[in-house]
């Protein structure tokens, strides 16, 4: 049999030349990002350096002055939030943004849109032993498990996390890093993680995204950069 190169994987989320920001100001310039499925990439970068804005830019919480973005090929870029959703992209924004008077159940079903309870109360054990309770009375960690558990009640194929791990204690971070790589291997989700902690990124992330006053100035295995510190300095400052 004639041998040939392996093809190249495709793209579950293509971002092409991505350009956004709040009214006529630009945050972020032709940032082009490409995620396979079942890949996790963390886009890192300091304060200010316009990692929300791409993932709002992305998800459709905000609208992007110019530039495409795909999912599975089809042209989502443009449309509002929930038709993107529909196309199985969901966000994880900062800070939660749970219904605090709600409770988990009623959290979780509000955003259903064929996905299941059950499976999300396998991954997260804790939402159902407090389904009653409202969510301002859960912890920040358990916070951060109802808005994970929300977006996964729209069965996402594409599931973007904008500093997951903000407020929270080392050790529920781990476990936030434990249900990524669950999330990768067992739903087969491509993950996009803003983040922050070093740490994190590199627990889950296969490729990372440097952002610098909102363009990419760096693209590569997560390894190779974990492993060079002198680039971890020159973008990052650590």
């Amino acid at each position: 049999m004639a041998g040939g190169s392996a093809s190249p994987r495709p793209d579950r989320l293509a971002v092409d030349h991505l350009t956004a920001g709040y009214g006529a100001g630009v945050v972020i310039r032709d940032v082009s990002i490409r995620i396979a499925p079942g890949e996790a990439v963390a886009l890192l970068g300091r304060n200010g350096a316009g990692k929300s804005t791409t993932l709002m830019a992305i998800a459709g919480a905000l609208r992007p002055h110019s530039g495409s973005v795909e999912i599975d090929g089809r042209a989502v870029g443009g449309l509002p939030s929930y038709r993107i959703a529909r196309h199985g992209l969901s966000l994880v924004p900062q800070g939660r943004r749970i219904f605090a008077t709600l409770s988990v159940r009623e959290n979780l079903s509000l955003a259903s849109r064929g996905g299941s309870l059950d499976d999300v109360h396998a991954l997260f054990p804790v939402l159902a032993s407090r389904a009653a309770v409202a969510g301002i009375a859960l912890s920040g960690g358990e916070q951060q498990m109802l808005a994970i558990g929300r977006a996964l009640m729209t069965r996402p194929r594409v599931l973007l996390m904008d500093e997951p791990s903000e407020g929270l204690a080392p050790q529920v971070v781990r476990e936030i890093g434990d249900m990524v790589v669950r999330l990768r291997r067992d739903m087969g989700l491509s993950i996009l993680i803003a983040e922050q902690n070093l740490a994190l990124a590199f627990a889950v992330a296969d490729r990372v995204y440097v952002l610098e006053r909102g363009e990419v100035v760096h693209e590569g295995s997560a390894a190779a950069f974990h492993g060079d510190p002198a680039l971890q300095k020159q973008y990052l400052g650590v």
